[in-house]
Parts: structure tokens; C-alpha cells; sequence
């Protein structure tokens, strides 16, 4: 399985099995290292949704009680699975990744650490949900990237922002 991708770097892959049997391994030692319930830990992103191309990077979900006052000592934990908290700053969550090597230069997973089933929570797992039952909407998504990727790939966080309404639609259906 080629997992990673480097700084700002942005291509799809195939989907493969391999993602979700690499996400039950990732889990089954953060469950050893950290002692968090099992359901507190999920798989997200495109790599989660079945059928679907996607960046090969593994993102991981883990719900805690309040992110804001975890102690250094479940940081310490995650390091031991080798995820290292990013500088990235974003409200309600705290981003760690995995990489290659040494170098720090490709990463491999991500964990997006928010509080158990608070906003963030709740739409990444229903963003999940939804494309996994929903056929057009998977056909839907995988076009709007696969456009971007023919367009440009000036980085990761345009490739982002070309995909936002996309994924606001998905969330509307949440309240509808």
C-alpha cells in the first residue's frame, strides 16, 4: 500500500481495502497506547469512504472528553504510536500526523483530535456516513476532486476550499 503525501502535495489514488485494514491496526495500538474506548476512535476522510479515490493519508477521529485539557502524558502516548502534534490551528480541534521518516517530509495519517461528539465530531462522521450510503453523492464528490486535480494543484488548502460547498451541501442533508 503506497501511503503519503508531502508538504502541499495533492494526488488521488485508487481506493484499496488496505485503507481500512490499516485503520484497524492504527487503532488497535492507539487503544493500547492512549486506553481510550474503541468507539472514540474512527476512521474519516475519503480514505473511509468506500469506492472512493482519495489522497493516501489515513485520517483518524478521536473523541475526548475536553482536547483543551489533555495532558502531556496522552500526547506522549500518541508519540509512541509516532504521531506528532502539527502546528496547525483550527477551533475545537488539535491535528497530529504520522510520517515516512525521520525527515518529517511525507505524511501518512493524520489524527484530528475534537471533543466526543461535539460539532467537528458529529460532521465528520456524518459527512462519512452520508457518501458511503449515497452513490451519487460519492460520484458527486469524486468529480468536484478530480476537477480541481485537472485544473490546478496549487496546494492543499485550495484543494480544500475548491471542495467546501460540496461538503456543506452533505452537511445541510444532516438537518433536512
Amino acid at each position: 500500500m503506497d501511503l503519503g503525501l508531502k508538504r502541499n502535495e495533492v494526488r488521488l489514488v485508487e481506493y484499496t481495502d488496505e485503507w481500512n485494514e490499516e485503520f484497524i491496526r492504527i487503532k488497535k495500538e492507539l487503544v493500547n497506547y492512549t486506553e481510550l474506548d474503541a468507539d472514540r476512535i474512527e476512521h474519516v476522510g475519503s480514505t473511509a469512504i468506500r469506492g472512493m479515490s482519495a489522497k493516501p493519508v489515513i485520517d483518524i477521529l478521536i473523541g475526548v472528553d475536553n482536547y483543551s485539557k489533555l495532558n502531556k502524558s496522552f500526547f506522549k502516548a500518541l508519540q509512541r504510536s509516532g504521531f506528532l502534534r502539527l502546528k496547525v490551528e483550527r477551533d475545537g480541534e488539535i491535528v497530529l500526523a504520522k510520517f515516512t521518516d525521520e525527515t518529517y517530509m511525507e505524511k501518512t495519517h493524520f489524527v484530528h483530535l475534537v471533543n466526543y461528539k461535539d460539532e467537528i465530531w458529529n460532521h465528520l462522521i456524518f459527512f462519512r456516513d452520508y457518501l458511503n450510503t449515497h452513490a451519487s453523492a460519492r460520484k458527486d464528490y469524486l468529480e468536484i476532486k478530480e476537477k480541481y486535480l485537472s485544473m490546478s494543484s496549487r496546494g492543499i488548502n485550495e484543494y480544500t476550499d475548491y471542495k467546501e460547498s460540496f461538503v456543506h451541501e452533505i452537511l445541510e442533508q444532516k438537518t433536512t
